[in-house]
């Protein structure tokens, strides 16, 4: 019985995913900014619905930017779990553009691509994100530039947050979790780092049961003269103390 729950998610997780990429290509035209983020928020929701994953939030993101948010990285699922809790425009590595499905998806809600191999590349994008940032909008990165296996926080790369520096906008730190629902263990299911492939870390996920995405907000950060990189270690320390709730 076990594996038809498990091909069950898989069957759901298929068709929520080809909805939402019908959505974008079909109906994202036709709609303004503000509906386009309630349906990538509602759509995100329903992606941990099919997982069986259980959102807790504890803190608030503000409405409306300017904003950069900056949290630590875990899984391929983070993305969806912090549209969950609050819409925002992610940064992201340009290798995802190109993936299947997840490309259009990706691209759809926003997101701006970096390319790692390339440090310059890194100039260009601090300048898109200062455009997005004083248009007013919520921006979001993973200043750890990998990922790790959640349960601590990896040393943050400074550069992107020239943006909040040259836009002079606060930055807000997050710390996100995956959790046993019932223990408030650490959970495995979802973790995608070192060996660990794509498929192996969905299937743990379409395999578990009782996991508890959590996502805690601090409170926002102005620079108040600090250069990028000292702002970078004192948000890192914010989120390794966000990282510790229970």
């Amino acid at each position: 019985m076990h594996i038809f729950r498990v091909l069950a998610k898989v069957l759901g997780l298929l068709l929520h995913v080809l909805k939402g990429w019908w959505t974008i290509r079909r109906h994202f035209p036709q709609m303004d900014a503000a509906a386009q983020q309630r349906e990538v928020e509602a759509w995100s929701k329903q992606v941990l619905v099919v997982l069986g994953i259980t959102l807790r939030v504890r803190g608030s993101m503000p409405a409306h930017g300017p904003l950069l948010l900056v949290s630590n990285h875990i899984s391929w699922l983070d993305i969806a779990v912090v549209h969950a809790a609050g819409y925002c425009r992610f940064v992201s590595k340009s290798e995802i553009k190109h993936w299947p499905l997840v490309g259009t998806l990706a691209t759809g809600v926003g997101t701006l691509y970096i390319e790692r191999a390339k440090r310059r590349d890194a100039m260009r994008v601090v300048h898109h994100m200062a455009e997005h940032l004083q248009a007013g909008e919520v921006v979001a990165v993973f200043p750890e530039g990998t990922t790790s296996d959640g349960r601590g926080v990896l040393p943050f790369h400074a550069n992107l947050f020239q943006a909040a520096i040259s836009s002079q906008v606060p930055v807000l730190p997050m710390a996100l979790r995956f959790v046993d629902a019932r223990t408030g263990v650490p959970h495995d299911g979802p973790r995608f780092v070192g060996d660990d492939t794509l498929f192996g870390s969905l299937w743990r996920t379409l395999s578990a049961n009782n996991i508890a995405a959590e996502v805690a907000y601090g409170q926002p950060q102005h620079a108040d003269g600090r250069d990028r990189r000292t702002w970078a270690r004192d948000l890192q320390r914010a989120v390794e103390e966000l990282h510790q709730f229970r």
